[in-house]
């Protein structure tokens, strides 16, 4: 798998301060303790509704983790578990009728969550755009699929590319 290869490109310093306050100390749940241009961040002052989504055996961003996070925002919350990782579970359309969700349990921990949910069969997409049209019934023509090339943006070269490579 060629992202595996991927390195994160940032500048040191950066990297080290996002490792240590994201990761290590966990700030971005601690109000007003890390801040954006000056503007100090409260994820409690995050009003809008969410949809929130985990993979059930995603190793990456743990279900439990994930879940973690609703009692952190004030607005309305919907949390969907996905059946498989943080790629199946989530590059899952619903034509390919694979895995499962889980949606209406009571999320105070996973395991409550799933003890008291709706498994439904197939990709979680449906449930979200059910979601989206409860939001607003406002809708945009798709633009289709980005081709390189296609309007005047020419591909740099194929897939993956030399910059995994590149050490």
């Amino acid at each position: 798998l060629h992202w595996n290869g991927d390195v994160t490109n940032l500048p040191a310093l950066w990297h080290e301060a996002y490792l240590r306050d994201c990761y290590r100390d966990n700030r971005l749940v601690q109000p007003d303790a890390l801040s954006a241009d000056g503007t100090p961040i409260d994820l409690g002052r995050i009003a809008t509704r969410a949809y929130v989504q985990a993979g059930r055996e995603d190793h990456i961003a743990p279900a439990d983790s994930v879940l973690r996070m609703i009692p952190l925002l004030a607005g309305p919350v919907r949390f969907v578990l996905a059946g498989s990782g943080h790629i199946a579970g989530v590059i899952n359309p619903p034509a390919a009728g694979k895995y499962q969700h889980w949606t209406d349990g009571d999320a105070s921990s996973i395991d409550r969550f799933l003890a008291t949910a709706t498994e439904h069969p197939g990709s979680w997409w449906t449930d979200w755009l059910g979601w989206l049209r409860g939001q607003s019934s406002a809708t945009v023509p798709a633009r289709g699929k980005r081709r390189p090339g296609g309007r005047g943006d020419a591909g740099i070269e194929p897939a993956p590319g030399r910059y995994v490579a590149l050490r």
